[in-house]
């Protein structure tokens, strides 16, 4: 079944309170449905794998999210960059990574690429900041040998399992020979949380069967290949590092927000389990719920995975 098969258009309403400071801008065709009772909208992208929302509720939880990775990998990046010049995060999400890397290298260009804007909260983007619009399922719409460094997270749940090979080529070509491509993603499988109780593993379950009918990986084979893409694509002296992240209020602040961010992200799917697999949406409400109870009790760990390499300099 094609992953275009199935399309939902109403879902629960998430407690993350939309960003104020969002401008409203054009945006590609969505899936939208209209406020009844309780419920609230929630957008998708028509025409895109992509199984979160795209709206003003998923930009509070990406920045949310942000703080979290980049508490859990001490910094913003891994890759041993120095000065870069110009500098390339695709799937850019709200801009926030983007935005502190323009800030802290105020020398360079720096470009967040995504399907459509989508601003951070509160922030004023710096004069060596821009957007452009693009779909690196499509091709990244830069010449060769562009960027410094070439940054990409979290895109387990928008790139198709089959495609993850020819986009991290993609990477690597705007990529300077010297420069670094750098791939942060954090697990979808049951494998990535440790322990894993009967709720979240029910859970996990029914979110990859429903990514599996848009091609998205259900097996955990991205978070076991992000060094490989690298090396398929040419990359060399490729690090690989493991991170497991305390999940749930027993890991402090961190984990706190690490279980509001997973918590939010599986409301948002809610409805589309619900309808997928002909169940009430309160009791897969519920089971998130369970499964955040869950963490607490178990001190689950959570799984990331960040991944960089170097582009070799030409003979």
């Amino acid at each position: 079944m094609p992953w275009w098969f199935f399309r939902q258009r109403r879902v629960t309403n998430a407690s993350v309170t939309p960003a104020d400071s969002v401008q409203s801008t054009p945006r590609p065709a969505v899936n939208e449905a209209p406020q009844t009772g309780s419920l609230a909208s929630r957008r998708y992208l028509d025409e895109q794998p992509y199984l979160l929302p795209k709206d003003l509720g998923e930009v509070n939880r990406l920045d949310f999210q942000h703080y979290v990775l980049r508490s859990a990998l001490r910094g913003n990046y891994l890759a041993p960059i120095v000065q870069p010049r110009r500098i390339l995060d695709v799937g850019c999400g709200t801009g926030q990574w983007a935005i502190e890397l323009a800030q802290q290298f105020p020398q360079a260009e720096v470009i967040g690429l995504d399907l459509e804007p989508a601003r951070a909260k509160a922030t004023t983007p710096p004069a060596n900041y821009r957007f452009v619009q693009g779909d690196a399922l499509k091709g990244l719409p830069f010449e060769d040998e562009t960027f410094d460094f070439v940054h990409q997270r979290l895109l387990v749940l928008a790139i198709p399992l089959a495609a993850w090979p020819n986009v991290v080529r993609e990477l690597a070509r705007v990529t300077v020979p010297g420069g670094w491509v750098e791939l942060v993603e954090a697990g979808t499988h049951v494998s990535h949380f440790n322990p894993a109780g009967p709720a979240t593993q029910q859970f996990l379950y029914l979110m990859g069967q429903l990514g599996a009918l848009r091609g998205l990986d259900n097996e955990g084979g991205v978070l076991r290949s992000l060094d490989s893409f690298l090396h398929q694509a040419g990359l060399i002296q490729v690090n690989r590092q493991d991170i497991d992240i305390p999940l749930g209020d027993w890991g402090g602040r961190v984990g706190s927000l690490l279980s509001l961010d997973l918590r939010e992200a599986g409301k948002a799917i809610s409805s589309l389990i619900a309808a997928r697999f002909q169940m009430e949406q309160q009791e897969v409400l519920a089971l998130i719920e369970q499964a955040g109870q869950e963490w607490n009790t178990l001190q689950t760990r959570y799984h990331v995975v960040a991944a960089y390499g170097q582009k070799p300099y030409h003979s």
